[in-house]
């Protein structure tokens, strides 16, 4: 998927204007949720994403893990169902 097909995904899905995230190499997240729903695209780098000790895709709520490969990662992001300030 392409960024213009990523950002047009999120105007269908009535998602806000994504941020780009970036993540040092190396890094990781430990097991934790979301109140909300995400959808991503990794335009650098690479993600990976850990749900019950399988790498796939993630729901709102669901707890899961995330390791950052060996460049680090850099994705958009958007958040749907949350307020930010």
């Amino acid at each position: 998927m392409n960024q213009a097909t990523f950002l047009d995904l999120l105007t269908e899905g009535e998602f806000p204007a994504p941020i780009c995230v970036v993540q040092e190499c190396g890094g990781f997240l430990e097991s934790h949720s979301h109140p909300y729903e995400v959808k991503a695209l990794v335009t650098q780098g690479q993600i990976d994403i850990v749900i019950d000790g399988i790498k796939t895709s993630y729901l709102a709520n669901q707890i899961h893990s995330e390791s950052y490969g060996g460049k680090g990662v850099q994705y958009l992001a958007s958040r749907k169902g949350i307020e930010l300030q």
